[in-house]
């Protein structure tokens, strides 16, 4: 498939710069429906906390001339050791949506992971081209779920992320008092209700996407769903949405090839601690051959360095992503994700590593 050439990046100075740009640009309600997270926001606040407590010991007279931040992720190829968060309905913050975001990342040699909630179909998404994972969360009917699996599997998509911290949506009273709903134009793309949902109707009380996804969402997963997920694909799963290591640990007796560290960027359990304090520990709970992420909070290279000395395999990207996008499409994403690699290759050199492998045998601590 041909692509149409791709526009010359936005090359902006700092993911903050990005964030002004589109929080100036984006309807109040979308705004929030963005920065938000739920209840008093406690969670999502100490994700940036935690982060910037991280301190990483710095070596000298390595010898390293070069740093070379590329990596595998689940089986993937990433030329910096970071995937593109899965994150939906992204029409609402650009035309082009997740093709724009998919090309970005495409260009950028990163994985991009797309949403069951995406805005454009899993099908057109993976049109775009470049490392293409898809995020799968369980619907109460299993047959559309595991259509879901098939689609992405006849897509080419390589790496299939369960989400499993979405039981039911945390209450993000942001939208709550916006009463956001989704404008016609914006659809869940991948799902069977998806075109005049709820979700775009409302009820006139709350976040008409959370009653959406109250009547779609599988309420009780159970382990037994991610061990029948096993039994009906061959394709590498990572399960998103974990904190406590003794469920990173039996993800991973379940066949989990990846496990990622997450609070859901602060928008579920309010109270629940920063993904970062629980990384170490998930790190020592799993077995050799599983690999670990950390998501929510990350916003530049510093912190990915940080999350990798603490342990980490990479780190998913979320929000900056989508402030880049709002700013810029394509171009927007694309300058985005060149930013945090020269921020992460600025910071390797450094603290002296000439690769991911260096960067993971640091010391770092929390204080």
């Amino acid at each position: 498939m041909t692509h149409p050439a791709a526009p010359e990046p936005l090359r902006l100075d700092t993911v903050d710069d990005y964030r002004a740009l589109a929080e100036a640009m984006l309807p109040d309600a979308v705004r929030d429906f963005v920065a938000g997270g739920s209840e008093s926001e406690t969670t999502l606040a100490a994700n940036r906390q935690a982060l910037d407590r991280v301190t990483v010991l710095p070596r000298v007279l390595r010898g390293a001339q070069r740093a070379d931040p590329s990596t595998t992720l689940a089986g993937t190829p990433a030329t910096v050791p970071l995937a593109v968060a899965p994150m939906a309905y992204q029409q609402l913050y650009h035309p082009d949506g997740e093709v724009a975001t998919a090309r970005a990342a495409a260009s950028a040699g990163v994985p991009f992971i797309s949403s069951t909630l995406s805005s454009v179909s899993v099908e057109e998404v993976a049109g775009a081209g470049g490392e293409h994972w898809f995020q799968l969360y369980w619907l109460k009917d299993d047959r559309e779920t595991f259509g879901l699996v098939e689609r992405a599997e006849a897509a080419g998509c390589r790496v299939l992320v369960v989400t499993v911290d979405v039981p039911i949506m945390g209450r993000r009273l942001r939208d709550v008092r916006n009463l956001f709903t989704l404008p016609a134009g914006v659809r869940s793309a991948n799902v069977r209700s998806g075109a005049q949902s709820v979700a775009h109707r409302g009820n006139g009380a709350g976040s008409a996407l959370a009653t959406h996804t109250a009547a779609e969402f599988h309420p009780g997963l159970g382990w037994e769903h991610l061990d029948l997920l096993r039994s009906r694909t061959s394709l590498p799963i990572v399960v998103k949405g974990i904190l406590d290591p003794d469920d990173a640990r039996r993800a991973a007796e379940a066949g989990a090839t990846g496990v990622v560290i997450s609070n859901h960027g602060g928008r579920q359990l309010d109270g629940a601690p920063a993904s970062v304090t629980m990384l170490p520990a998930a790190v020592e709970a799993v077995p050799a051959g599983c690999q670990v992420y950390l998501d929510s909070g990350i916003r530049g290279g510093t912190d990915i360095l940080r999350a990798l000395a603490l342990g980490a395999d990479g780190v998913l990207i979320g929000r900056p992503v989508i402030w880049a996008l709002a700013a810029g499409g394509q171009a927007g994403v694309t300058g985005l994700l060149g930013l945090l690699a020269a921020e992460l290759h600025a910071a390797m050199r450094l603290a002296g590593c000439a690769d991911v492998a260096a960067v993971r045998e640091l010391s770092a601590a929390l204080r």
